[in-house]
């Protein structure tokens, strides 16, 4: 199966459901009243974490998400039906950001965890909510609110507990396969892997770990050069680095300014990052000339603090030591996962937040626009064919001072102004 990590999709809540005007009609009844019922919640988009998703590849064909909008309202108070949310399934590990503003919207790291990307509307009341003393037979009802609309970037960035850095063909998938299940494609040429692979690395009876794989890295990462990007922001989430070296130099390199290379690209892209623990590990010591540089890599590790482990993962040598050491380091280290960036799990939504000023605008045919949060669902749920509901918004502008905002920008009688999507024309 593709592996893909990044996504674009548009999302849009549903509407609520249009409240009712009626008023009760019923034999021996004389002058029953309102009675007219609300609408019903319009469905929220909701995305949640489901352990049989392991890729974006889903939102390459499939873009758009709409949930279904909310039942209207009916005679005798009776409520509209609410709207089934709109539920998107996303792997572990998926990072949602605002394709708008950049904002970081989510951060889904659990299986099983949901986030609303955008609200539902509320239902619109019927008349009956507008009963009053001073009003004892409103004919007007609100329409539903709209729902919520924006564009998401996901971005998944795996959670694996090791992560292996190091050059292009240090051994990195052989390595992974010789541990574990998985089965990386293997060859003597760069960039043999292109994706990340995942393997499970059994330490017995209910005890294991998760190591991935992933694109190796070279100079100029840190600024996208190469696999850069794709590579680093999957070894974010992990809690334990196995840095591979070549220890027998086949391409010529020397693996302990290698070791130093790459180090700098993990410190240029994340100070964070780079202090993550590593464990030194010298792979190809089933070759001679890997003598000649364990002691260097040896005395490297020691000079940094670090582990050092020799291996072959060709040879399966010296595997078991490694593995088991990696699995009780990782019990010390504990199981839980950070967040990729210094974000709430899942960000809470306040469509009508305390700070809503009035802002208004010119545009190029001289035209007003204002907004306003409050005032845009106010407008968006008005039946302006309702004299009643006409007067309410009078009322409404009155109490927001929109005459006083409007004369000192200096409006003229006839002037059009927008707010939300409806237009009006402005008199004294």
């Amino acid at each position: 199966m593709q592996f893909i990590d990044r996504g674009k999709i548009s999302v849009r809540a549903g509407d609520g459901g249009n409240g009712k005007s009626s008023f009760r009609r019923e034999k021996f009844v004389p002058k029953g009243g309102p009675d007219g019922g609300d609408g019903g919640k319009g469905g929220d988009v909701v995305l949640e974490v489901d352990s049989n998703v392991n890729t974006l590849l889903n939102f390459r064909f499939n873009r758009r998400f709409t949930a279904d909008n909310g039942g209207a309202g009916d005679v005798k108070k009776q409520f509209g039906r609410g709207a089934q949310d709109c539920v998107i399934k996303v792997p572990q590990g998926t990072l949602v950001r605002d394709a708008v503003t950049g904002e970081i919207l989510a951060d889904l790291t659990q299986l099983g965890q949901r986030a609303i990307v955008a609200r539902g509307g509320r239902g619109g009341r019927g008349n009956a909510k507008f009963k009053s003393a001073s009003r004892r037979a409103p004919t007007f009802a609100e329409f539903g609110e709209p729902g919520e609309s924006r564009e998401l970037e996901l971005e998944l960035k795996l959670l694996a507990d090791v992560g292996l850095v190091g050059y292009p063909s240090v051994g990195k998938s052989s390595l992974i396969a010789a541990v574990s299940s998985a089965r990386p494609e293997i060859a003597d040429y760069h960039f043999t892997t292109l994706t990340p692979v995942l393997g499970v690395v059994s330490l017995g009876y209910e005890k294991s770990f998760v190591m991935a794989d992933i694109p190796g890295l070279i100079e100029g990462a840190a600024d996208g050069v190469g696999l850069g990007y794709d590579f680093l922001r999957h070894i974010e989430r992990t809690k334990l680095i196995l840095h591979i070296v070549d220890a027998a130099a086949v391409d010529g390199r020397n693996p302990v300014e290698d070791f130093a290379r790459i180090n700098a690209e993990l410190k240029r892209y994340s100070d964070k990052l780079a202090r993550r623990e590593q464990i030194l590990v010298a792979n190809k010591i089933d070759l001679p000339q890997a003598n000649e540089n364990l002691p260097a890599l040896a005395a490297l590790a020691k000079r940094e603090g670090l582990e050092f482990f020799s291996i072959s993962a060709a040879a399966h040598e010296n595997l078991d030591a490694l593995i088991n050491f990696v699995g009780k380091r990782l019990e010390s280290l504990g199981r839980e996962i950070e967040p990729a960036q210094a974000v709430d799990a899942v960000k809470v939504f306040d469509t009508l937040a305390e700070d809503d000023p009035v802002i208004i605008e010119r545009n190029d045919a001289a035209e007003f626009i204002v907004r306003n949060k409050n005032l845009e669902k106010i407008v968006a749920m008005t039946n302006f064919d309702n004299d009643e509901g006409l007067r309410r918004f009078q009322y409404i502008w009155r109490m927001k001072n929109l005459d006083t905002l409007l004369k000192s920008r200096g409006i003229r009688e006839g002037t059009t102004v927008h707010i939300g999507g409806l237009e009006f024309e402005w008199h004294e």
